[in-house]
């Protein structure tokens, strides 16, 4: 329901935006699609980032530092849900949905110490691959959040989400982690124009 009105509000912005005859009413318009945009992006499995080149192609480079702000304030949204949200709502979904497995799982992981869940994670791994996964899971968020067709693992705010409820990623390295994951294109467009992304 909430992703078709979201939906709804993209086509009649961009209808309003094809109408639109003062620049007021176009930076009115470019507004709410910003924020339809930062809540896509937030909500797991959405593909949000093509409404993102969507108005980094309507626009270019002068919209290309809102999109920018725009895609981090999503991730966040989904980070901070993710890390807010109790468990025990994340388990009950997860047992609607028949997925007894993972939501036993959670039961184990959820009363743990960030220790004691990065143990839990990387115990069946390897002994080589452990510390690898330890030390590098930040650049790994920001290689997930750049890697082409992300939506089939979550998305980017599926991916942001699991990262909040994880509890592994400290909020101050994940934003910065975020800030320099979604920068290229943003940034690409602002020095090239819409060249960039064809």
């Amino acid at each position: 329901m909430v992703v078709y009105a979201m939906t709804e509000l993209l086509e009649w912005a961009a209808d309003r935006a094809e109408m639109a005859n003062s620049p007021e009413t176009m930076f009115g318009i470019f507004a709410i699609l910003l924020i339809v945009y930062a809540l896509l992006i937030a909500i797991p499995f959405m593909p949000g980032i093509e409404v993102g080149i969507t108005l980094l192609m309507l626009k270019g480079a002068s919209i290309a530092p809102l999109v920018y702000a725009a895609t981090m304030l999503g991730l966040l949204i989904a980070y901070a849900v993710g890390r807010l949200i109790p468990p025990e709502w994340v388990r009950g979904f997860l047992d609607d949905l028949r997925l007894t497995r993972v939501s036993s799982m959670i039961d184990r992981y959820a009363p743990l110490s960030g220790d004691d869940r990065m143990a839990l994670m990387t115990r069946n791994l390897p002994k080589w691959l452990a510390p690898v996964v330890q030390m590098g899971r930040y650049v790994t968020l920001g290689v997930l959040l750049n890697i082409p067709g992300n939506a089939l693992i979550g998305g980017g705010g599926g991916i942001a989400f699991v990262a909040g409820f994880s509890k592994l990623f400290r909020p101050s390295l994940t934003i910065l982690i975020i800030a320099i994951a979604v920068l290229p294109v943003p940034l690409a467009v602002y020095l090239g124009g819409t060249a960039s992304l064809r």
